[in-house]
């Protein structure tokens, strides 16, 4: 997780750009909120309803910026 951090953080610092940085970004985002749902928050063994709350969400987010970003490319 400290490598995907580190991986993102240094791509904004260098000042990358474009749709396959932002792809990057964003998976890496996904990455690392999965952990943190299953591993961190605990969710690895509760009812599906509780992941799927979780997962829907991170899912709901990350598609939200995609599609801003692919809309304020045109």
């Amino acid at each position: 997780m400290l490598l995907l951090t580190l991986s993102t953080y240094s791509i904004g610092k260098m000042g990358f750009d474009g749709t396959v940085v932002v792809l990057f970004l964003l998976l890496t985002t996904f990455i690392k909120g999965t952990m943190i749902i299953r591993d961190f928050m605990g969710l690895k063994g509760v009812s599906f309803l509780w992941r799927a709350i979780m997962y829907g969400w991170l899912w709901t987010i990350c598609i939200a910026i995609a599609v801003t970003y692919v809309i304020s490319q045109f």
